[in-house]
């Protein structure tokens, strides 16, 4: 709590803090040398505020395509590389990610996300082809990838993937499905959080779904220390 407090306050000054300049300029336009090296100042606080916050959050990118989720995460620098349908290659780069940027090797690509309790997390969001709808129901979180377009948002896990399955109302649905999975002979049901696609998609869209873990922060950071780079997989 405190954390987001203090991210909080970071970013209320900062929005403050442009608004004053900006109304002090109008105010004093008549000095135009002294407005130049004002505005220089207020861009430099505002781009040294803004990798502050960058800082905070983990950044994630998820991609969809017909009919499957892929994502990344941002490396050491917190920022992720550029991507673009036109640098798709199925083989080793399937999710086009423009190697020549400079923030995109350390980038680390995955099969399923993990994310820390207690921590904002921010997504960002591609479509290869269709519009897609990320859905992540136990978050109550949706948005649309759109192709030719990033969408975002972000939220704080509150509760890890753990936490979840001794919460009374989950076992009690858990329960109830494995009561009907058992008469049916079918393999039993455990709690996961999920990432869904909620907009028919096609044939196969019931398919598009990733598997999300929540675990405390340490256990998050040796997971994601052990995810190699794009730089160690070409």
């Amino acid at each position: 709590m405190k954390n987001i407090l203090a991210r909080g306050g970071i970013e209320f000054l900062a929005v403050l803090l442009g608004i004053t300049i900006s109304l002090w300029i109008d105010k004093n336009n008549q000095n135009s040398d002294l407005n130049n090296e004002i505005e220089k100042v207020h861009s430099v606080v505002e781009l040294e505020v803004s990798k502050l916050i960058s800082y905070t959050q983990s950044r994630i990118e998820v991609y969809a395509k017909q009919f499957a989720w892929q994502a990344r995460y941002a490396g050491a620098d917190n920022t992720l590389g550029l991507g673009n349908v036109n640098f798709i290659d199925e083989t080793n780069n399937p999710i086009g990610v423009d190697m020549s940027h400079p923030a995109s090797l350390d980038d680390k690509p995955v099969t399923e996300l993990h994310l820390p309790k207690g921590k904002k997390v921010l997504f960002k969001f591609r479509s290869q082809d269709v519009l897609h709808s990320a859905y992540m129901p136990h978050f109550r979180a949706q948005m649309n990838c759109v192709p030719g377009m990033v969408t975002q948002f972000a939220f704080t896990p509150k509760y890890t993937t753990e936490e979840m399955r001794e919460q009374s109302e989950v076992m009690d649905k858990v329960r109830g499905i494995n009561k009907i999975r058992s008469e049916k002979g079918e393999d039993l049901y455990e709690f996961d959080y999920v990432l869904l696609c909620n907009k028919i998609c096609g044939a196969s869209h019931y398919s598009m779904q990733m598997k999300i873990v929540v675990e405390e922060e340490e256990d998050y950071k040796q997971w994601l220390a052990e995810q190699p780079t794009f730089a160690e997989k070409l």
